[in-house]
C-alpha cells in the first residue's frame, strides 16, 4: 500500500479503487447553474454521432448489462472513434482525493445523457453533442465512500441522492419535484446508491449504518417521495460489532426489481475485527446477504447469507441480475467474497456458486470463527482481500456469466484490524466467463491492473475499462483481449454501451490522489 485510508472513508472499505490511495476529505443546495466554473464538452469532427439508449443503471430492468440494441462488434470496433468530451470543472473537477470525480454509470433516455458526479451535482447532456442541458447542483461530497451514487430516471423524472438527501427532478430542466432530507437518523449511515425505479416506487438504500439495525432499505413514492417502508440490514448485532461502535450492512448498488413483485439488494459486510469475531461469534444477519423483499411492502420473503461472522470485509454488494436456468427463474450475485452464486428467485436456495479470482484457502475462516474452530497466526494474508474479489457489477447474457475480478490480497499484523494493515501482494485482476447453467469457468483471461469498469456485453464483444485508464474490449468466446484505448485519464466507474456508442466515466481516480483532481470526463466513442 503507498497510503492508507483514512478521513471520510467508509471503514467497511468496499472502494473502487486499491488500498494504495489516500481518501480524505450544509445542507442540500438546490440549484440549476450558479456557482462554480461552467462545465464544458468538446467535439471531435469525424466521429459518427452517438445515438441509443441506456435507461437503466445497468442497461436494463434485469440488470444483466446485455446491450441487445447495439451495433458495436468484433468486426467494428477497431473503428471506433472520440465524438465527444464533458469536462467537470470547479469542486467537482476536484473530486474525492484518490476516488476521483466520476464512479457512477451514466443513464441514456430519449437522446439525453443523465450523470451523476462524487459531489452529488447532476447533469444532463445532449448525446448527440455532448453539450450541458442543464446542471442541478448540490456540491456535497460523497462521505461514507466512493459512491457509486448516480441517478434513474422513469416518467419524465430523474432521481439521485447525495449523502444525506434523496430528490426528484423533472428531466427536462433539472427543476426539483420534491427532495427529502430526512429519510435517514444520524446513526443510519448515508446514502451512496444509484437508485432503480419501477412501479410507482424508488427503491434505494443507506450504506453503514452504526447503530442498532444497521444500513436501511427502503420504497419511496415516485411521485411524492413519500416513505413506504423501511428494511434494517442488521437484526440483533452481534457484541462484535457492538464493540467498534462502527457500522454494519447497508447497500449501495442497484437492486433489483423482479416481475413476482419483488426486489433484492445485495447487502454490506458487518464491520468487525478479527479478535471481536472469534471473541464474539454471530452470524450478524443480514450482513453478506442477498435479501429478497416484498417490493410493495418491503416484508422478508427470503435472505441467503454467503458469509456468517465476516471479518474480511467480504461483501456481497453487486446488483443482482434475474436470469432463467433449465426454465427456472434464477438471481446472480456476487461481490467481493470473491464468489458467483447462482439462487433459486423464488425460494433462495443455492443451486451453484464458484469462486472467482485469487483465493489462498480462507475462504471458510469467518465460519470457523463461528463455530470456535479458527486457529490464526499473524501475519495473516488473505485473498481476496477486503479490496478484492468483484468490485464491479457482472453481466449475463446467451447463457453465460461475465465477471471482473480484483487480485489483491491484503495482510492483518494485528487481531484489532478491521480491514487489513497492508497490501499482501501485487495489483492485478481477471475476467472470466461461466456457464450460467452450472457455474463452470468458460474462460478466465488475466489483466495487468484493476478492471473496475462493469462487464458489459456487446454483441460478440465484452466490455470494461482499466483503472489505470483503458478501455478494453474481449472476444465473448475466447476470452481474448481484440481491442484496447487508452483513455484520456483514470477510471474506476461502470460503462454504458448501445447503439452505435460507448460511455465511458472517466473520473480520474488514480491521477486525483494528490488532492489536484485528474481531468475528470465523460467520453463518448462511436463506431461508423
Amino acid at each position: 500500500m503507498r497510503a492508507k485510508l483514512a478521513g471520510r472513508a467508509r471503514p467497511g472499505v468496499r472502494l473502487f479503487v486499491p488500498v494504495t490511495v489516500l481518501v480524505s476529505i450544509t445542507m442540500l443546495a438546490a440549484a440549476c447553474g450558479g456557482g462554480s466554473p461552467a462545465p464544458a464538452s468538446t467535439a471531435f469532427p469525424g466521429a459518427a454521432v452517438p445515438a441509443g439508449s441506456w435507461p437503466y443503471p445497468n442497461g436494463d430492468i434485469a440488470n444483466t448489462r446485455d446491450a441487445p440494441d447495439s451495433a458495436i462488434s468484433a468486426a467494428n470496433v477497431s473503428g471506433m472513434r472520440e465524438a465527444w468530451a464533458f469536462k467537470l470543472a470547479g469542486t467537482a473537477a476536484a473530486g474525492v482525493s484518490g476516488i476521483g470525480s466520476l464512479t457512477a454509470p451514466p443513464v441514456v433516455h430519449v437522446g439525453v445523457v443523465y450523470l451523476q458526479d462524487e459531489d452529488a451535482n447532476v447533469y444532463a447532456l445532449a448525446l448527440a453533442t455532448g453539450k450541458l442541458k442543464w446542471e442541478y447542483q448540490v456540491n456535497i461530497p460523497e462521505k461514507s465512500g466512493p459512491g457509486p451514487d448516480g441517478v434513474a430516471v422513469a416518467d419524465g423524472t430523474v432521481y439521485g441522492d447525495s449523502s444525506t438527501s434523496v430528490f426528484a427532478l423533472n428531466a427536462a430542466t433539472g427543476k426539483t419535484i420534491w427532495v427529502d432530507s430526512s429519510l435517514l437518523s444520524s446513526s443510519q449511515g448515508a446514502f451512496e446508491i444509484q437508485p432503480q425505479v419501477a412501479d410507482g416506487r424508488v427503491y434505494l438504500a443507506s450504506a453503514y449504518g452504526s447503530g442498532p439495525g444497521g444500513g436501511v432499505l427502503m420504497a419511496l413514492n415516485a411521485s411524492t417521495g413519500r416513505l413506504l417502508w423501511k428494511f434494517n440490514t442488521v437484526i440483533g448485532q452481534g457484541a462484535g460489532v457492538q464493540a467498534l461502535g462502527l457500522g454494519s450492512g447497508g447497500a449501495w448498488e442497484t437492486p433489483l426489481v423482479g416481475s413476482d413483485g419483488s426486489v433484492t439488494f445485495g447487502i454490506g459486510n458487518p464491520y468487525q475485527s478479527i479478535g471481536q469475531a472469534i471473541a464474539h461469534p454471530s452470524r450478524q444477519l443480514y450482513t453478506d446477504s442477498e435479501v429478497n423483499l416484498d417490493a410493495a411492502t418491503g416484508k422478508l420473503r427470503w435472505y441467503y447469507q454467503a458469509v456468517p461472522d465476516d471479518f474480511q470485509d467480504h461483501d456481497l454488494q453487486a446488483s443482482p441480475i434475474s436470469a432463467v436456468i433449465g426454465g427456472v427463474p434464477v438471481i446472480i450475485t456476487g461481490g467481493k467474497v470473491g464468489y458467483v452464486y447462482a439462487l433459486n428467485a423464488r425460494s433462495g436456495a443455492l443451486l451453484w456458486k464458484t469462486p472467482v479470482g485469487e483465493h489462498n484457502g480462507h475462504d471458510n475462516d469467518s465460519l470457523l470463527a463461528l463455530s470456535h474452530q479458527l486457529k490464526l497466526k499473524l501475519p495473516y494474508t488473505v485473498a481476496p482481500g477486503s479490496l478484492g474479489g468483484i468490485l464491479s457489477n457482472m453481466a449475463v447474457a446467451d447463457g453465460s456469466v461475465y465477471v471482473a475480478t480484483i487480485d489483491l490480497p491484503i495482510t492483518y499484523t494485528s487481531l484489532s484490524s478491521v480491514t487489513g494493515n497492508r497490501a499482501g501482494g501485487p495489483e492485478a485482476g481477471e475476467i472470466e466467463a461461466l456457464s450460467l447453467a452450472t457455474g463452470k469457468v468458460e474462460w478466465d483471461t488475466k489483466v495487468a491492473t484493476l478492471p473496475l469498469g462493469a462487464a458489459t456485453v456487446s454483441n460478440d464483444l465484452l466490455f470494461t475499462t482499466l483503472y489505470t485508464g483503458e478501455l478494453i474490449a474481449l472476444n465473448r468466446s475466447t476470452g481474448t483481449i481484440v481491442y484496447q484505448h487508452k483513455l484520456p485519464t483514470s477510471t474506476n466507474a461502470p460503462i454504458a454501451v448501445f447503439g452505435n456508442t460507448v460511455l465511458v466515466p472517466a473520473g480520474g481516480p488514480n491521477t486525483s490522489a494528490s488532492g489536484g483532481g485528474g481531468n475528470p470526463q465523460l467520453v463518448a466513442y462511436t463506431v461508423p
